[in-house]
C-alpha cells in the first residue's frame, strides 16, 4: 500500500525535466509561478494504468514507462503561469480538467495573453 497518491511518484520523477519559464505566459509576472499541465497528470495516469490493466499501487515499477509514453503531455503541452492566472484557469476548467479540455485551456491562455497585451499597450 502506498503512503501517498500514486501520481506524486510520477511527478517526483518527471519534475527534474520540467522547463518552467521565468515569467507568466499571460501577464509576464516573474514571481509566484506555477507549472501547468494542459493534460492533467492524475487523469492521464489513471486512464493509462486502466488501459494497461496495471495496479496503481505498483506505480514505482512502471512510472518510467508512463513517462516515456507521455513526453508530449508532460513536457510540451504545459504552461508557466503566475499563481493568480493558474487559479483563474482552474476556476474555469475545474480542479481536475478533463483530458479533452487541453486545447480549450491552451486557447484560453492565448486569448488571455492577447487581452493582457492589449491592456499593456
Amino acid at each position: 500500500m502506498l503512503k501517498r497518491d500514486p501520481v506524486k511518484y510520477i511527478r517526483d520523477k518527471a519534475k527534474a525535466r520540467y522547463e518552467k519559464g521565468t515569467e507568466c505566459e499571460i501577464c509576464g509576472e516573474v514571481t509566484d509561478l506555477d507549472f501547468h499541465h494542459f493534460h492533467g497528470l492524475s487523469l492521464l495516469y489513471h486512464r493509462w494504468s486502466a488501459k494497461h490493466n496495471l495496479n496503481e499501487d505498483d506505480v514505482v515499477e512502471h512510472r518510467d514507462r508512463f513517462i516515456a509514453e507521455h513526453q508530449e503531455e508532460l513536457y510540451v503541452h504545459t504552461a508557466t503561469l503566475c499563481h493568480a492566472h493558474h487559479l483563474k484557469l482552474h476556476s474555469i476548467y475545474g480542479k481536475n480538467p478533463g483530458l479533452g479540455t487541453a486545447p480549450k485551456q491552451k486557447r484560453w491562455v492565448g486569448i488571455q495573453k492577447d487581452k493582457y497585451g492589449a491592456v499593456m499597450d
